[in-house]
């Protein structure tokens, strides 16, 4: 299997790493011929689970680019033209993971693919629904969503652990308020992070901007969404998550959700089966207007 290490800058100057994985040339029955894929918060594009699913695209004749977004790792710099950018889950703002997706489309594009899947795990799930919600681009033809979490402001206070998060909203929004925020903070709510506080209060805030429920409905391509049996049981951010997702209005394209015995959120032990179903759904896609 070819893997070649690739960059791409993104429209407001960032330049950022890659891997892509290129398909043989096959008589591919996919209505697509590339899939770019998202890490999770705090992650990179050498995440075990994208590069365990990477070969079973290509076998299918897919070619699978597996990406940096701008949030990379805990604690990163990118490289711009002016100098060092200072990203990671500590610093990054979500909204602009629509330049990232819009860069690494051009690049897939320059190779030659224009039939795009956007493929995300996590909070990389979350980019891939809210950029096509927000910033849709002709090239993406749909969108798979792997365990995107729910990031609600209202919902994360009524869970047990309501009080903790509560407690870190209001001493993040303190911090902001008195101008300090770019306060680095270890949090446990809802997952444990290390991150500005003023990136809390954006992520985490009443506002719920990344809530995913507020947006998915927006989306004008078909869209995929896969759960894990456990994290559904233990998750905070996901317990109840596909039923409210199936529960929106229909919007302006079909959305399908499965969810996958004995995963957690990671697919551990079933990552083959996880790629197995997300090709299948691809290749169901055949005859989809959307997807042509």
């Amino acid at each position: 299997m070819k893997v070649d290490l690739v960059q791409a800058t993104t429209p407001d100057g960032l330049r950022l790493d890659g891997a892509l994985h290129v398909a043989e040339p096959c008589a591919s029955d996919a209505p697509i011929n590339a899939v770019l894929c998202l890490h999770g918060a705090g992650s990179n594009f050498y995440s075990s689970l994208l590069t365990d699913i990477a070969p079973h695209f290509v076998e299918a004749g897919i070619a699978l680019l597996r990406v940096n977004t701008r949030g990379h790792d805990g604690i990163s710099t990118s490289a711009t033209a002016t100098g060092a950018y200072r990203g990671g889950a500590a610093y990054e703002d979500v909204d602009e993971c629509r330049y990232d997706v819009r860069g690494w489309i051009d690049f897939l594009r320059q190779q030659g693919y224009e039939r795009i899947a956007l493929l995300g795990h996590s909070l990389g799930a979350i980019k891939a629904v809210y950029s096509q919600a927000f910033d849709p681009h002709e090239a993406i033809r749909c969108v798979l969503a792997v365990s995107p979490a729910r990031l609600s402001h209202s919902y994360f206070r009524e869970t047990p652990r309501g009080s903790r998060f509560f407690d870190t909203h209001a001493t993040a929004k303190e911090h902001v308020e008195a101008g300090r925020g770019g306060t680095l903070m270890q949090v446990i709510v809802p997952i444990p992070l290390v991150i500005t506080a003023a990136g809390y209060v954006d992520k985490y805030g009443p506002e719920e901007r990344f809530n995913i429920l507020k947006f998915a409905d927006r989306v004008t391509c078909p869209t995929f969404y896969t759960f894990g049996e456990l994290e559904l049981q233990t998750g905070i951010a996901f317990v109840g998550l596909p039923e409210a997702i199936a529960d929106l209005p229909e919007g302006k394209s079909s959305r399908e959700i499965i969810t996958l015995g004995g995963a957690d959120h990671m697919y551990t032990g079933v990552r083959d089966v996880l790629a197995e179903r997300l090709i299948a759904w691809l290749r169901g896609q055949r005859d989809s207007d959307a997807l042509t």
